[in-house]
């Protein structure tokens, strides 16, 4: 949940609104008690409460008069208490012993400088519920002031709840509005995810008139210009593609009327070269589209190899070797995309290993959720600067390779594609070790048979 908040930028704009709020206060206060200091309106405050008290002492009179105090709770709403050596009256029959009340020193009334006034020279003070005491000796008597009144108990909040209250109503109230200012954020991510997928139909809703409104339409209008570029690009491709194969059609029908065999020969392996690289890029073209139809089907993969050995590598199959694991493994593939990947990497993993001694394994398991095919040669082996490019079109590690050992640059390229094709991917299981181990992982559409 920290970690989600600490990403959102609702929270990251409220939690600044709260910290400049915070500092405005306490610059505030600050503020306040420097002017406060400094044009002696402490002085002022300190001289106006001694004078009040004065006048109360001068009121009541020594010895203290019980009619004078009446007429001051009378006038003021306070309550009075006298006690002396002839004397104890309060003028609240509930007027709380001054043996029950501790006083003392207040904080707020010192000549710190932290205080908001003077110290008042003789004077206690005490505090007891919602009630505040304050005692002056006058001669031999000590009179108790109470405020507020003793009977008067406060009902509603204090001061500290209701700003508290209301802080946590501001800050709800801000958190709702910056909420609702970012709202446009989660449509935005989703319509980005859409697209970002290959969707561009997609288009991002209800765009509001501000930047966020500005930013969904410039989303829209990427969209709009991506498919255009893709189609195009793709109409192009084809088009050269399906144009290459009707020149390709008469070279191979003129092929055979050449008179000199060693020519025949020598041009039969180029033209062939040139169909298999159109075929390649019609393949991949159609694989790179992210809504590919697949016709997925139960496979089970040993059948699939066994198949796949028989068509294209029979010649070879002393070199091939199947792990018991692809024993009784079923899966929701297309079989026509998993044998021309599987073809690749077999054809690719025979480029390089020796003739008499070369040894490629194919085998298969289940991890989890997920189908793992791995293609593993003797060969010697690929290097980590090379396999960062593995999947790119027409990368050819070693450039100096003849069309015997080089191939085209598809081959892993179009493997790589189908591994998507299926939302899985590949990968080479050991760079800058002997022997190139490739391994697919793709997820199952259906509970596994062991």
């Amino acid at each position: 949940m920290l970690k989600g908040l600490s990403r959102s930028l609702s929270f990251r704009l409220l939690a600044i609104f709260v910290v400049l709020a915070l500092m405005f206060v306490y610059g505030t206060f600050v503020a306040l008690r420097w002017v406060y200091n400094s044009d002696e309106i402490r002085g002022l405050i300190s001289g106006h409460l001694s004078l009040h008290v004065h006048y109360v002492r001068e009121d009541i009179g020594s010895p203290p008069r019980i009619d004078r105090a009446i007429a001051i709770t009378e006038s003021v709403p306070v309550d009075i208490r006298i006690l002396g050596p002839d004397i104890d009256w309060a003028s609240d029959p509930d007027f709380p012993l001054l043996s029950r009340l501790d006083f003392g020193p207040s904080p707020k009334f010192s000549d710190d400088t932290d205080a908001w006034v003077d110290e008042l020279q003789g004077l206690e003070f005490a505090v007891q519920g919602k009630h505040r005491f304050l005692l002056m000796h006058q001669d031999d008597y000590d009179i108790v002031i109470s405020t507020p009144r003793i009977a008067d108990v406060s009902t509603g909040p204090d001061l500290i709840t209701i700003i508290v209250s209301l802080g946590l109503i501001y800050l709800m109230i801000g958190y709702a509005a910056v909420n609702w200012l970012f709202k446009p954020i989660g449509a935005i991510r989703t319509g980005a995810a859409h697209i970002g997928r290959g969707n561009f139909d997609h288009r991002i809703r209800n765009i509001r008139h501000d930047q966020l409104g500005d930013l969904a339409t410039d989303i829209n209008k990427l969209a709009n210009d991506v498919q255009r570029m893709l189609d195009a690009k793709r109409a192009l491709l084809l088009g050269i593609s399906h144009e290459l194969r009707t020149p390709l059609s008469r070279m191979r029908l003129l092929l055979e009327f050449l008179d000199k065999d060693e020519d025949r020969e020598a041009l039969r392996p180029e033209i062939a070269e040139m169909e298999k690289i159109v075929a390649s890029l019609l393949e991949a073209e159609q694989l790179s589209d992210r809504h590919v139809a697949l016709n997925r089907s139960r496979v089970e993969l040993k059948t699939l190899v066994e198949t796949l050995i028989d068509d294209f590598f029979d010649r070879d199959r002393h070199r091939i070797h199947r792990v018991s694991g692809l024993d009784g493994i079923e899966a929701n593939l297309d079989d026509a995309r998993i044998s021309l990947l599987l073809k690749n990497l077999v054809s690719n993993a025979l480029r390089y290993v020796p003739e008499s001694r070369g040894r490629v394994e194919i085998s298969a398991e289940i991890d989890g959720g997920e189908l793992v095919m791995r293609v593993h040669d003797n060969g010697p082996g690929i290097s980590s600067e090379q396999a960062a490019h593995i999947g790119e079109p027409f990368y050819r590690g070693d450039p100096s390779r003849t069309r015997d050992t080089g191939g085209t640059g598809l081959g892993l390229y179009l493997a790589t594609l189908v591994a998507e094709a299926h939302g899985g991917s590949l990968r080479l299981a050991n760079p800058d070790e002997e022997g190139a181990c490739f391994e697919c992982r793709m997820p199952l559409g259906f509970d596994i048979k062991p």
